[in-house]
């Protein structure tokens, strides 16, 4: 869950460490993955291929579409759920030592970008009640509103799209 990576297991007898979700300490890290690798609304930032990476993209683009760029909640949620799932699928089946995050508001909709230099397309799935795995591509097809792939001379860009009331 967003925002408890971090937190341990009960220390001690009788101890035990809570860790509460607030949007005031995900902006921090948010704003800190902004100040450490860039932000992604301004140009494709590159992030390293490990396991915390889709934490790291989920802060990113909370504070960029929540903070800076004023989006509702529920789609704010959406995109920072669908850019872990891009994200997640990079880091676990690319082979990448790092790829690419980039985010784009246009009139009426927002955009998030993962490139990585594999060239095998994303393959959406049949998924099953009992499944667990393997529903990332299942989430974006059906959160968002349009999503695809785009082959590049060396790997491939994944990307979604959610639409947006302008403001």
């Amino acid at each position: 869950m967003a925002g408890l990576e971090g937190t341990g297991q009960p220390r001690g007898a009788g101890r035990a460490i809570t860790a509460r979700w607030t949007p005031a300490v995900e902006d921090e890290h948010g704003i800190r993955a902004l100040e450490t690798f860039g932000n992604p609304a301004d140009r494709e930032v590159r992030l390293p291929s490990l396991p915390g990476a889709a934490a790291t993209a989920r802060r990113m683009v909370q504070v960029v579409a929540l903070r800076q760029w004023k989006v509702g909640p529920k789609v704010t949620e959406d995109a920072v759920l669908l850019a872990s799932e891009l994200v997640g699928n990079a880091v676990r089946h690319t082979g990448a030592r790092a790829f690419g995050l980039h985010m784009r508001r246009r009139p009426g909709r927002i955009r998030v970008e993962v490139r990585d230099p594999s060239r095998g397309l994303p393959c959406l799935l049949p998924v099953q009640e009992t499944d667990v795995s393997g529903r990332g591509l299942f989430l974006v097809d059906k959160l968002s509103d349009r999503w695809g792939a785009d082959l590049l001379p060396r790997g491939k860009t994944t990307w979604f799209e959610i639409r947006v009331t302008d403001r």
